[in-house]
C-alpha cells in the first residue's frame, strides 16, 4: 500500500475509536476501556503522521517514543494514556483517566488537527 493508504486505513480506525469513546462519555463506563480506547486513538494518530512521511511505525504502542518519531509534541494529559495500553489491561486498578473524557477528546482532536 502507498503511505496514503496506510494513512487512510489508521484514519478509519481512529475514527471508529473516537466514536467509541463518545458514546461512552458515561462515567459508568470503566475508566480502563475508555482510557485503551483513547491511547489507541492517540497510537494511530502519531502513527499516521509517520507513515505519511514514507516511514514504517514501529510496533510499539509507546507514545512518547512515537510521538519522537513522529516529531509531535503531545499534550501531557495524553502521553499519560499510556497505562493503558498494557498495564490497564492486564493489571487490577484502578487505573483513573488522567483528565476528563471530554478533555482528553479535546486534546486527541489536537494532534488529529
Amino acid at each position: 500500500m502507498t503511505p496514503q493508504e496506510d494513512a487512510r486505513v489508521l484514519l478509519a480506525l481512529v475514527d471508529r475509536h473516537l466514536r467509541a469513546l463518545r458514546l461512552n462519555l458515561d462515567p459508568a463506563y470503566p475508566d480502563e476501556e475508555w482510557g485503551f480506547t483513547a491511547q489507541q486513538a492517540v497510537e494511530k494518530l502519531i502513527k499516521v503522521r509517520i507513515v505519511l512521511r514514507d516511514e514504517r511505525p514501529p510496533f510499539s504502542p509507546m507514545l512518547h517514543e512515537l510521538a519522537a518519531l513522529a516529531d509531535v509534541k503531545l499534550d501531557p494529559v495524553l502521553l499519560a494514556l499510556q497505562p493503558y495500553a498494557v498495564e490497564a489491561r492486564h493489571e487490577e486498578g484502578p487505573f483513573p483517566l488522567p483528565g476528563t473524557r471530554v478533555g482528553i477528546l479535546e486534546a486527541i482532536g489536537g494532534v488529529a488537527g
